[in-house]
């Protein structure tokens, strides 16, 4: 009777292990002590592509396409191999497989092996960067490796990211449009103790005046004809122990200067239409492309916000300035429109390229980037390298004239500022006469607010 409830319960042991053999996700694979393939389980059949019947008294490399048997590793060993990279076929799959021997009261038996999916494995970890993706843009949009380039003028930047990133000073950015500045933001904040904390970015252009100072500061109910009941925390509560970048600062009126000043010196704000001060830990990054020491001189900007603002300098290159990184930036432009457009284009002409080379790009890297998108979109979509035809006509395409510049300090840079305004003016007259004088298409080719077109129409005086 015991004998027999033991037969029993082997066979149900039996069938038990068989159902879990059947029922595993992961591919499993079994050779005798010769070699050759006397088990498997439908999970390899659906990753290598083999029919059960097929494996079966193959011997062990059947199925291999690049890498070593660890079957046969396992039997001349008779030691476990751990993590092995594999290219299996007919599937063309990239598999890592682990193995071990099979004894059987002291005698080797034969060799077990476990396939892994390495594209299961590329999923979940794309499935993580896009978590990561998602998580940054809650918190920054840019990380420091996204600056692009290896010349020199970037590199002395990149050193100034990573000391301006391990102090909480101001940092003020400066460089003209289009260079890049809220990456840069990005960036000191990315590797700065704050970057598990809030980026709040914002553009001071694109507020009329009282709504920028309500945005920044908040306000208290009942403050002003539409507020919202029980009022509204301003984004420097919001930015509370992360940082705040306020992009285009030379916009903001004296007024809302007054107000900045205070949370720059004091470390307080106090809501419009509140009568109590509120504590604040942020840490401030301005960006602008305008001369702040012109509007301090022209009595447009206060000298002691811009004291204040200027602690931790830091001059972005135009893209003239650091040519040698062109090729570079438009390799990851390429790759960018590749995804967005899903098209595959793989290189840029060496003819194409010199002609990019030779522009001087007086919208720098925001120009170019619309360049390469531009040329993508004049593609065929059986077309895999761009073309000098696929180029859009690039304006001012003519070199800045060359001066030897002995005088120093003020005088020089005043010179140059003159240049830079000469062109930037150009520019801007030139896009908008081909828009047929049209002021809202020609803030968005320039990449700028509306309200920054007309004050760069007054400044130049473009009617």
């Amino acid at each position: 009777m015991n004998k027999v409830n033991i037969e029993i319960n082997n066979m149900d042991y039996q069938g038990m292990l068989e159902a879990v053999f059947l029922a595993t996700q992961d591919a499993i694979s079994v050779v005798n002590e010769n070699g050759e393939h006397i088990l498997v389980n439908p999970a390899y059949e659906k990753l290598t592509g083999i029919d059960n019947d097929d494996i079966i008294g193959k011997n062990s490399l059947y199925d291999i396409e690049e890498g070593e048997s660890l079957h046969m590793k396992v039997l001349s060993t008779k030691k476990p191999v751990g993590n092995t990279k594999l290219k299996i076929k007919p599937s063309g799959k990239t598999v890592v497989a682990q193995a071990a021997p099979i004894i059987v009261k002291g005698t080797l038996k034969g060799s077990v092996a476990v396939l892994h999916d390495m594209s299961g494995i590329k999923d979940l970890t794309d499935k993580l960067n896009k978590a990561e993706k998602k998580l940054r843009e809650l918190t920054y949009k840019y990380k420091p490796e996204d600056i692009i380039g290896e010349s020199v003028a970037i590199n002395e930047v990149k050193k100034m990211i990573e000391k301006a990133a391990e102090v909480p000073a101001t940092v003020l950015l400066r460089g003209e449009s289009g260079t890049g500045k809220e990456l840069f933001a990005n960036s000191i904040h990315a590797l700065s103790s704050r970057r598990n904390n809030s980026f709040v970015r914002v553009n001071c252009a694109a507020l009329t005046d009282s709504l920028l100072e309500s945005e920044l500061f908040g306000y208290e109910e009942g403050s002003f004809t539409g507020a919202l009941k029980g009022g509204k925390k301003g984004l420097f509560e919001e930015a509370d122990k992360g940082t705040i970048f306020l992009d285009e600062i030379s916009e903001i009126s004296m007024n809302t200067q007054a107000k900045l000043l205070r949370v720059l010196q004091e470390k307080e704000i106090m809501r419009v239409g509140g009568n109590y001060t509120i504590n604040v830990d942020v840490r401030v990054i301005a960006a602008t492309n305008a001369d702040l020491s012109k509007l301090v001189r022209e009595g447009k900007f206060r000298e002691d916000l811009f004291y204040r603002l200027n602690i931790l300098p830091i001059v972005l290159p135009a893209l003239r300035e650091r040519k040698e990184d062109i090729p570079l930036l438009i390799k990851s432009f390429i790759v960018k429109f590749n995804d967005e457009y899903g098209r595959n284009i793989v290189d840029i002409s060496e003819e194409a390229l010199s002609i990019l080379m030779d522009h001087q790009w007086p919208g720098n890297v925001r120009e170019l980037e619309n360049v390469i998108g531009r040329s993508i979109i004049n593609m065929n979509l059986n077309e895999r390298v761009i073309e000098s035809e696929h180029l859009p006509q690039l304006y001012l395409n003519k070199k800045l004239p060359v001066k030897n510049y002995v005088a120093a300090g003020n005088e020089a840079m005043t010179k140059l500022s003159n240049v830079l305004d000469k062109a930037e003016s150009d520019y801007i007259k030139d896009i908008y006469v081909r828009l047929n004088k049209n002021k809202t298409d020609t803030a968005k080719v320039l990449g700028i607010s509306l309200r920054s077109l007309y004050y760069k129409m007054e400044k130049y005086g473009i009617k």
